[in-house]
């Protein structure tokens, strides 16, 4: 299975080392490859330094990729932790 959606950053700071963290070890819980792409840049949600390589600033979209058993779950999460919960920043 496969699914995406582009999805805004919306915390001031973007995607950065602890953001990029974050994400890293909440796209490892799950049974699905994920991968963010911006512009022609593109990075496995596994690798930290890729991330941070999309350079991806507040306000910039990404689309997130999704494959595999758990490709809904793991969007999903994803995107709550990038939209709502904003990487947990208070900012």
């Amino acid at each position: 299975m496969r699914v995406e959606k582009t999805l805004t950053i919306v915390n001031k700071l973007g995607l950065h080392a602890r953001a990029a963290t974050q994400l890293v070890k909440l796209a490892q819980t799950f049974d699905a490859e994920v991968t963010l792409v911006q512009g022609n840049k593109q990075a496995s949600a596994n690798s930290v330094l890729g991330l941070m390589m999309l350079e991806s600033s507040q306000g910039k979209e990404v689309t997130v990729i999704s494959e595999g058993h758990d490709a809904n779950e793991a969007l999903k999460a994803i995107e709550q932790l990038i939209v709502e919960k904003r990487f947990n920043e208070k900012e």
